[in-house]
């Protein structure tokens, strides 16, 4: 589902400091591994709805990358059922489809108990309290904003825009997914993606991004 900025879990204001319809697919590389590196990724969206496929094309691009100790989940949507694997993680990171914005985004989240859960989903705020409520877990927790730009066509493709901002943000997280080096990516992507806004304009048409 496209992601609504204002109806997720709340943000760090500072940079740096600490505090399901096509199924799921799942795989946890490098056991043992302890501490921060203990990540768990979470790609959601609807691939049956052009860009709204983001998130899950995001997850499933890095499982290929087999990064040790990163678990991958690519989902229709987030369910209250995420809370226990989300519970047995030191990290976070969800990602999802952005109607508006730059190319990406990675920012702090925090739990929202006010956050909204129905019969079919939940938000990442919501479910982050949910976790804590029930298992006494507060990872440290990231959302992953990918800029779409169509999500009424039924076609299982990305826009070339939406996939030139998918690539963008696959060069920036892969580094960041193997050294743990969260904190200072979500400072540092809002540059990146900035320069990478420089590729495409507002009808999503972009020139390939440069490596």
């Amino acid at each position: 589902m496209p992601l609504v900025r204002d109806a997720r879990a709340r943000r760090h204001a500072a940079c740096g400091r600490a505090p399901r319809a096509h199924g799921r697919a799942r795989r946890q590389e490098g056991a043992g591994v302890t501490g921060a590196g203990n990540v768990l990724l979470i790609g959601y969206g609807n691939p049956g709805r052009r860009d709204d496929g983001l998130g899950p094309a995001f997850a499933e691009a890095v499982e290929r990358m087999r990064i040790p100790g990163v678990t991958v989940d690519a989902a229709y949507q987030l369910t209250v059922e995420d809370a226990a694997e989300i519970g047995a993680h030191d990290v976070v990171l969800f990602a999802d489809a952005d109607r508006a914005g730059p190319p990406f985004a990675l920012t702090r989240i925090e739990p929202r108990e006010d956050g909204r859960i129905t019969s079919h989903s939940i938000e990442p705020g919501a479910l982050l309290a949910l976790a804590d409520a029930l298992f006494g877990a507060r990872p440290e927790s990231y959302l992953l904003a990918l800029r779409g730009y169509d999500f009424e066509s039924f076609e299982e493709s990305l826009t070339d825009g939406a996939a030139a901002n998918l690539e963008a943000a696959l060069r920036f997280m892969a580094p960041v997914l193997r050294e743990r080096s969260f904190r200072a990516a979500a400072c540092e992507s809002a540059r990146f993606g900035a320069a990478a806004a420089a590729l495409c304009n507002g009808d999503g048409q972009c020139t390939k991004a440069s490596r």
